[in-house]
């Protein structure tokens, strides 16, 4: 597993069990999570939303909801409640409906980024929290040849911070995922048709998680910010 699934799982894990519950699971809403590993096999009740997927960008880029992707997510993920199709910014959840928000990479593709963070806040109960990972903006420039097409802004970590805390009561953001060559390898899928590649890759990945210890406050070459935003 790359270091930013296994970062991520880990974390949600760790929330998860600090959670104070009366030994009912959590209800978690995976907002973007149409095709997300990041909440399989979680000890959770989860709640997949999504957009609906589009013509242009969104479909070129897989993004967003389809019928096809929806019967294939109920047949293989036992922790799924439910699923839902619908924009976040324009969300008819009611308030305090979920006890944690899970939202990974992707604010980044959010234009009203606002109203998304504060439709977000609103589903929370008391107590809950939301967890958010995007592009690390201190590092990967809103301009270049590599940005991705779909991707409205990258965040530094000032700004992911002053947008969360205007309707959170505290917020912690940091750095993760150091970058190079390791986790470059890191990304390549594994195959058994391909076993060099794909020993190549778990080795990648098992140094690129050496090197992302402790660079918690290292705005270079790191990958992603992770935000942890409590009711």
């Amino acid at each position: 597993m790359t270091t930013h699934l296994v970062t991520v799982r880990n974390d949600i894990k760790r929330l998860i069990k600090g959670h104070k519950t009366n030994g009912e699971k959590l209800h978690i809403l995976d907002v973007g999570g149409r095709k997300s590993p990041y909440t399989i096999q979680l000890p959770a009740n989860v709640t997949l939303l999504d957009v609906p997927q589009e013509e242009g960008t969104r479909e070129e880029l897989n993004l967003g909801f389809t019928k096809d992707i929806l019967t294939t997510i109920q047949k293989k993920r036992s922790n799924i409640k439910d699923v839902i199709i619908q924009d976040m910014t324009k969300s008819t959840l009611p308030d305090a409906s979920y006890d944690a928000v899970v939202c990974i990479e992707v604010i980044e593709h959010v234009e009203a980024d606002d109203i998304f963070i504060k439709n977000i806040a609103k589903v929370i109960a008391s107590g809950g929290w939301a967890y958010f990972t995007t592009p690390n903006g201190d590092y990967i420039k809103n301009e270049g040849p590599n940005k991705n097409p779909d991707h409205v802004r990258h965040y530094t970590r000032l700004e992911l911070q002053t947008l969360l805390e205007k309707y959170f009561d505290r917020v912690d953001v940091h750095y993760g995922v150091k970058t190079g060559k390791y986790r470059v390898q890191g990304l390549r899928s594994y195959s058994v048709k391909r076993p060099i590649q794909t020993l190549q890759s778990i080795f990648s990945n098992i140094i690129n998680r050496m090197q992302s210890k402790d660079v918690a406050d290292t705005a270079e070459e790191t990958a992603h910010l992770i935000a942890i935003g409590y009711k």
